[in-house]
């Protein structure tokens, strides 16, 4: 198989799909009667989806082989209700029922990032990270599930809004079966796109079986990266108070350049000269990766299933375009590229107890990524750059501005190492008894290490009062990667790890009232804590006379919580001085310190050393089939995401705020109404939920220079969020052969309340990524034509209303509304399968997520019109 990402034409085929989904291979069949069964394991048993009172999409293998999916976007974007915000491969987030807040990007990304509230699992496993998910290629998947709605219950901390989950196909005993896909794509004014995937599952024993899936797929670029120059007179420093940003929103009194209206004329501003990287097509993608399983099954009831997957992801570029050039169009300054590898071995031992089923479950992850950055944007929003690359004359007033400013082509370098091991232990009771369990405990450790250098080249050539940067160090006595001296150029590091340990223990139970009502009662104790440690130094006032080892750590990286303070003085004040527990405010600023000083180490010696929360969360779920073809349901449910510490914690704003050093949870009770139907002999199939969810607490990234000079996070706001779901399946016998799907997802999400002290975030206004309306339709028909061979012709339309992207008014972009349109044709028999395809036909530009972090939009958009082939062999 082939398939070509489009962003949003293919992935609404996958929404289309969603409810004729199969959870296992079916026989290829010319003729089929009614609305498919699909299998899920939503509530961790294994039961039809029209039995399950649970808000749940999903994709099975043979929906994920029509529709083409391959990869991370194709399966979640566009399906209604869920959406995808980020710059990338491996560099997205999913957010369901528009609970969202902040963009992701990089500088709050890994160990600074928010707790992802939308779980992602493979199998049994949770793999979601801190600021970026995994890119999981979709091969020989059994099936996609959706869950919709608080699920932390079951499925934990980070399931808040909901789950994702990817159920690989397992080893199959005493079958052989292999099948290879291939194909090639063609995108108009972009590169050709071509992949494989082979797999072959071998009966090494009645009892024993291994199966192994590799693949390989290119995916050509198509956004341009044109000739461009830029200066450092375009800084921030330099912008006068109500300048009106592209967004519409005025440079604040508090953001505008402090050297706005100076004399620059003798100032010799160099340019930064993107010629020699301009390129077309340039955000190409490669994934190569493998999966290995193994299941032996001991008995009848007791087996033992292994598997080991790699996946290596190399992408070059961006994915987003500058709206302001022409279309597809791009300037960098500096190289784009992601490495992303990853290793996941999981293994899940299945058995029974008497009656009592028992599933043990466990992995381990290692991932390892390393991404370089062009980081010249950051000159729109960052004042004080021209301390770094330009003359000491510029920077420091004292009469007019005079020597030269160097160009300001800026870049990142991000090296991150992850580690994940999680274990489960669940019993469930027998399905057929009245009274049904679903129990056990829950235990994860994660490790995310990672080093963002900040490169400014042009620090090397200035003229810094008649010396330069002096060499820095990390700060010693803390974590870090590398203890030598920095790179040339390097002006700042962030070198810290961050682990998340949570334990949880769980429980399901249902009672069967009658024969037509049921009561499900859950609820789950958790322990979560996170920590950080390591530092975050800055060549910037070393030429001062700070001792270079120790200058620019923040000040809270330097508490311990052993009840010590070290604090170290900023650019004119070299103090370096150790307080304890109980010293008062006068105390610690008779030693030298200014009393906005000594109230932060103050408020550093109560801080804690970790960001710990437990309780319980609850739900309670009452069901009504008054047939076996109806069901109702209500559900109450709670979810949460943990907390983390904030790098500037203990800051003061001069209005009195105080940044906190660790985040609270932020916490949604939700209420819903839901259906399920049957109905017409099977013929239609018609499900959907209404839902109402209050937001407490919720944890969003700020940058307000009125309350401090780094980005932060804090619990902004309060917000409630309205919706209705639903999805549309007709099979009818008349036309065998026909099936039509449609979904639609209407949201209402608004801010309540504003917790913070700040213009940042405002009441009234709709959370991010949450478009007010999302549908999808799709049509299938099949037909016989010769022998056993039958064709296939499949139209689909897709449609998002408008969304924002991010709730920080600065930083706050409205993405247009769109509509995309596929079709594919082909031909199947048992063996073979050929198929043509088109996406986006009309060449739409979907804007599927934005950035507006550094007053400059950046739009990520579909793939542009695709048209290609793909052929299958089975066996």
């Amino acid at each position: 198989m082939i398939y070509l990402k489009t962003g949003a034409s293919l992935a609404v085929i996958a929404a289309l799909g969603c409810a004729t989904a199969q959870a296992q291979e079916t026989d290829n069949q010319t003729q089929k009667r009614g609305v498919q069964e699909i299998v899920v394991t939503a509530t961790k048993r294994t039961a039809d989806l029209q039995d399950v009172p649970v808000a749940v999409q999903a994709l099975g293998s043979e929906t994920l082989d029509q529709l083409g999916v391959a990869v991370f976007d194709d399966y979640l974007q566009q399906l209604p209700g869920v959406t995808a915000g980020g710059g990338g491969p491996g560099q997205s987030t999913i957010y369901i029922r528009g609970l969202a807040s902040t963009t992701p990007n990089l500088t709050t990304a890994g160990v600074a990032g928010l707790a992802p509230n939308v779980a992602l699992y493979l199998d049994e496993q949770p793999v979601s990270q801190p600021g970026r998910n995994l890119d999981v290629y979709a091969a020989d998947l059994e099936r996609v599930e959706v869950l919709s709605g608080p699920q932390g219950t079951l499925f934990g901390a980070s399931s808040q809004a909901g789950t994702v989950r990817l159920i690989t196909n397992k080893p199959v005993l005493g079958q052989l079966q292999a099948k290879v896909k291939s194909g090639l794509a063609f995108t108009k004014s972009g590169d050709p796109s071509y992949n494989v995937e082979a797999m072959i599952n071998i009966p090494v024993t009645d009892r024993f079986a291994v199966r192994a899936v590799g693949y390989y797929d290119n995916k050509g670029g198509y956004i341009d990266n044109v000739a461009g120059t830029r200066s450092t007179i375009e800084s921030a420093r330099f912008r006068p108070a109500g300048t009106v940003r592209d967004n519409g929103v005025p440079v604040s009194g508090s953001r505008a350049g402090f050297q706005a209206g100076a004399d620059l004329s003798g100032v010799n501003f160099l340019l930064a000269d993107n010629s020699a990287l301009a390129e077309k097509n340039f955000n190409d993608t490669q994934y190569l990766g493998f999966r290995v399983s193994g299941k032996y099954e001991f008995s009848n009831d007791w087996s033992l299933t292994v598997a080991h997957a790699r996946q290596g992801l190399d992408s070059d570029g961006v994915f987003f375009e500058d709206p302001t050039l022409d279309d597809l169009q791009i300037e960098r300054f500096e190289q784009d590229e992601i490495k992303d590898d990853f290793s996941n071995t999981s293994w899940t031992l299945e058995g029974r107890i008497g009656a009592l089923e028992l599933v043990y479950t466990g992995a381990y992850t290692k991932r390892e990524t390393s991404q370089r950055v062009d980081y010249s944007d950051y000159l729109f929003v960052g004042q004080y750059l021209p301390y770094y690359i330009c003359d000491g004359s510029v920077s420091y007033p004292g009469g007019a501005p005079s020597g030269t400013c160097q160009a300001p082509n800026l870049l990142v370098n991000s090296r991150t190492e992850t580690e994940v091991m999680t274990h489960e232990l669940r019993f469930n009771t027998p399905e057929y008894q009245p009274l049904r369990l679903t129990a056990g405990g829950f235990y994860s450790d994660l490790e995310l290490s990672e080093r963002n250098d900040f490169t400014y080249p042009g620090s090397t050539a200035i003229d810094l009062f008649g010396g330069s940067f002096p060499d820095n160090f990390s700060q010693p006595g803390v974590f870090n990667t590398d203890s030598g001296a920095y790179p040339a150029g390097v002006i700042f590091r962030n070198d810290v790890r961050r682990t998340d340990k949570q334990f949880g223990i769980f429980g399901e139970a249902t009672y069967d009232i009658s024969d037509q009502f049921a009561i499900t009662l859950g609820a789950r104790y958790y322990d979560v804590e996170v920590d950080l440690e390591g530092s975050a130094n800055s060549s910037f006032c070393n030429s001062s006379g700070v001792d270079e080892n120790a200058f620019g750590t923040n000040i809270s990286d330097l508490y311990d919580g052993d009840g010590s303070f070290t604090f170290i003085g900023s650019c004119n004040d070299a103090l370096r001085q150790t307080f304890t527990e109980g010293q008062t405010v006068a105390e610690i600023q008779a030693a030298g310190l200014s009393p906005a000083q000594a109230q932060q180490v103050f408020n550093s010696l109560s801080a804690p050393d970790k960001a710990k929360t437990d309780g319980f969360i609850f739900k309670a779920n009452l069901t009504w089939t008054p047939t076996e073809d109806l069901l109702f349901y209500a559900t109450y449910s709670e979810g949460f995401r943990p907390g983390l510490l904030n790098r500037p914690g203990g800051a003061q704003s001069p209005g009195g705020f105080t940044v906190p050093f660790a985040l609270e949870t932020d916490d949604v009770t939700n209420y819903e109404f839901g259906w399920k139907t049957s109905l017409f002999d099977n013929q239609l199939r018609f499900n959907g939920n209404a839902f109402f969810v209050d937001v407490q607490n919720l944890q969003t990234t700020i940058f307000d220079t009125s309350i401090t000079n780094l980005f932060f996070s804090d619990n902004a706001a309060n917000a409630e969020i309205r919706g209705i779901e639903a999805d549309l399946t007709v099979a009818p016998y008349s036309l065998s052969g026909l099936t039509v799907s449609a979904a639609f997802s209407i949201l209402d999400t608004e801010i309540t309340e504003v917790l913070t002290p700040t213009d940042d975030v405002v009441a009234g206004r709709s959370l991010a990524y949450a478009p007010s309306f999302q549908g999808n339709i799709r049509a299938r028909y099949e037909w016989g034509v010769f022998g056993d061979w039958t064709a296939h012709v499949q139209p689909q339309v897709n449609y998002s209303a408008s969304s924002a992207t991010d709730i920080i008014e600065i930083n706050r972009i409205t993405l247009d509304s769109w509509t995309t349109y596929g079709l594919s044709a082909g031909l199947s028999d048992d063996t073979w399968s050929l198929e043509i395809f088109g996406d986006n036909l009309t060449d739409e530009r979907a804007e599927i997520s934005g950035n507006f972090v550094y007053d400059r939009a950046r739009i990520t958009v579909n793939r542009p019109l695709t048209v290609g082939a793909r052929v299958s062999f089975s066996y």
